[in-house]
């Protein structure tokens, strides 16, 4: 005859009515919470802080000093032509290095905290870039593009945040717009358009992102410069409707969608009317835009005005295109628009061609950006103020 053994009891402290293996439960939530907790506070401590109070670390000044590879800019005055100048550590701003196996680039000493790297930027712009001195403004932007990457470099490793970021950001940004207006048209051996628009739209969605998480008294000035840089853009139309709507309702960002609206509706009789509104940064913004422009509205009119009996002033042509006479009788003729010896424009649809690669050079035809700079100085024009 089979015996059934009794259930085995297991005795627990559990009290009557609490659910079994819910003190078990809770025990082990809060564990997890403290081991996140833990790992939180080691990320935290994993980010590295800078301590560099220089421009340019010690370390670095003697490197480069030791294997000549000071910059002029940098050198201290007397000994540029001896054999090994000498830093003029005053002068001395860490170079960009790209980040190599082996090396570490998290080293506390070489990193800059963020007041070093605001007053780096305040020195590259104040005695660099507004200096009247330091020629040829090729060689000046290229010391001062190479700085400002070195700059955004020390800000990742250290993840800057806030309003440390926009305060180098927007300065940045406005150097890079500057710099793509004024070198406009240089031999692309001394400046390359691409790797500038590469590291402006960096810059940008990088400055986007920090507006997106707080406010900024400077917002509406870079969200009306990212639509007329990006003119045309689905996505940065998509973005500018997005905003909240003070800042989408405010003038600089309204007139710059209004650019973009007739731009995308093929109106550039508008567009270039609307651009004469634009204050010097913001048509430097729109100025890579103002060629294909100006091609546009030749061929419209050639197509709304094509007709023998039809004659057209120059000087009228002229004003919607926002030249003096002489510049837009040479763009017509580039694009094969007939202008006769006493100032009249003759449009065909049939004549219309496009112009050979290089004949029209940018820079001559710069006249309604560069009648906007007046006298403000490189200083002014990248601080941003009035």
């Amino acid at each position: 005859m089979s015996t059934r053994r009794a259930p085995r009891r297991i005795f627990t402290s559990q009290k009557r009515g609490q659910p079994v293996g819910r003190g078990w439960r809770l025990n082990q939530e809060q564990q997890r919470e403290v081991q996140e907790e833990k790992e939180g506070e080691r990320r935290h401590d994993a980010v590295p802080r800078g301590t560099c109070m220089s421009m340019c670390p010690t370390r670095e000044i003697h490197d480069r000093e030791a294997q000549s590879r000071l910059h002029h800019f940098e050198m201290l005055a007397g000994t540029e032509r001896d054999r090994r100048p000498r830093a003029d550590p005053s002068r001395m701003v860490k170079e960009y290095s790209r980040p190599a196996a082996g090396k570490d680039s998290t080293r506390p000493s070489d990193l800059r905290p963020p007041a070093v790297l605001q007053k780096t930027v305040s020195f590259l712009i104040d005695d660099i870039a507004a200096s009247g001195d330091l020629q040829p403004w090729t060689e000046v932007y290229d010391f001062i593009f190479d700085r400002l990457r070195s700059v955004r470099q020390d800000m990742i490793i250290q993840r800057v945040s806030g309003r440390d970021c926009v305060a180098v950001l927007e300065p940045t940004v406005r150097f890079l717009l500057y710099s793509s207006y004024r070198l406009c048209g240089e031999p692309l051996r001394r400046y390359d358009p691409r790797i500038n628009d590469t590291h402006l739209q960096e810059s940008l969605s990088w400055l986007m992102d920090c507006y997106a998480r707080g406010q900024h008294p400077n917002q509406e000035e870079f969200q009306a410069l990212s639509l007329l840089y990006n003119l045309g853009s689905a996505r940065a139309m998509q973005h500018s409707l997005e905003l909240p709507a003070h800042v989408r309702s405010s003038p600089a960002v309204s007139l710059a969608l209004a650019i973009n609206r007739a731009f995308l509706e093929r109106n550039p009789v508008r567009l270039l009317r609307l651009a004469g509104r634009l204050d010097f940064l913001q048509s430097c913004a729109l100025h890579r835009h103002l060629g294909a422009c100006r091609r546009d509205l030749l061929l419209l009119y050639s197509h709304g005005h094509s007709s023998r009996n039809c004659r057209f002033p120059l000087p009228r042509l002229a004003r919607l295109l926002g030249l003096d006479d002489p510049l837009a009788s040479q763009l017509c003729l580039a694009h094969g628009v007939e202008v006769s010896q006493d100032a009249v424009v003759v449009f065909s649809k049939a004549s219309f061609v496009e112009p050979e690669p290089g004949e029209l050079r940018c820079p001559p035809f710069h006249g309604l950006v560069e009648q906007k700079q007046r006298e403000r100085s490189v200083r002014s024009i990248i601080h941003g103020r009035a």
